[in-house]
């Protein structure tokens, strides 16, 4: 395979939203919750080169408010207090906000991989 054509898309992103090593899917993404470890424990990929920045969050964002978006709709007829709404619509927008961002992330991050974007294009050990 070139340095220019791109690599396997759909094999990527799955890795990446399973929060694995986009090239081989067996190694950790995440070193920590959010922070992309500098390589892949198993087979080395540099993985340093990646520039998630805010994307992640949007995206994040965008489906978590929609969901609470329609989870207010029924809500809004039951005739529970406003302040008891609020809570139980924090209660749900918290942990899916949580539970969505690192695989988010792993997803931008197998995209940016994929198509060796930022640096991921390099020959391997390449200092960037």
């Amino acid at each position: 395979m070139s340095e220019t054509t791109d690599r396997p898309l759909a094999d990527a992103v799955r890795n990446g939203v399973r929060c694995r090593c986009p090239a081989c899917g067996g190694g950790r993404l995440f070193a920590s919750y959010l922070k992309v470890a500098l390589a892949c424990p198993e087979c080395g990929e540099p993985l340093h080169h990646q520039r998630a920045d805010d994307g992640p969050a949007y995206v994040t964002l965008l489906v978590v408010c929609h969901v609470v978006g329609f989870a207010l709709l029924p809500m809004l007829h039951t005739g529970l207090p406003p302040w008891l709404v609020a809570v139980l619509l924090c209660a749900l927008a918290v942990p899916l906000c949580l539970a969505m961002l690192p695989p988010i992330k792993g997803f931008f991050v197998a995209v940016q991989w994929a198509k060796r974007m930022h640096g991921f294009g390099a020959a391997r050990g390449a200092a960037a």
